[in-house]
């Protein structure tokens, strides 16, 4: 089993595939003007409007509803992400930080309220674990 992808239902596509876009410097791939995916070498971040929920059960996603997961992108440089990013970032949950993991972790929320981390390693261990 391979995990291929996590999917984001939202009732603005538009503006959320744009904001992943600035996020991660991936223009997204459109299937549909209901589906874009945000390609990436290690996995997918789909993103499906509202539309798209009855395809699979009426009332089954809903969007701007998930505080349980965290969306993770590994990036070279976490500082200068945060520079980067602070004039599109509406609600950074910490400056980068690091984390008893080895890793310097950036939080910040999506226009919908889903938790982003932004990681560098920068310890031994970490950055063995990444190369």
């Amino acid at each position: 089993m391979n995990l291929v992808s996590i999917r984001l239902i939202t009732a603005d596509i538009q503006s959320l595939v744009g904001f992943y876009e600035v996020v991660t410097g991936v223009e997204a791939r459109w299937a549909t003007p209901d589906f874009a995916e945000i390609v990436t070498p290690a996995a997918t971040l789909a993103i499906g409007s509202t539309r798209t929920v009855p395809l699979f059960a009426e009332g089954s996603a809903r969007p701007a509803d998930n505080r349980t997961a965290i969306i993770e992108f590994l990036v070279s440089d976490v500082d200068a992400e945060y520079d980067r990013l602070r004039a599109v970032v509406d609600e950074f949950v910490n400056e980068p930080t690091t984390l008893p993991w080895g890793n310097r972790s950036l939080l910040f929320r999506d226009p919908e309220g889903n938790l982003i981390n932004l990681f560098t390693p920068v310890t031994e261990q970490a950055v063995a674990k990444f190369s």
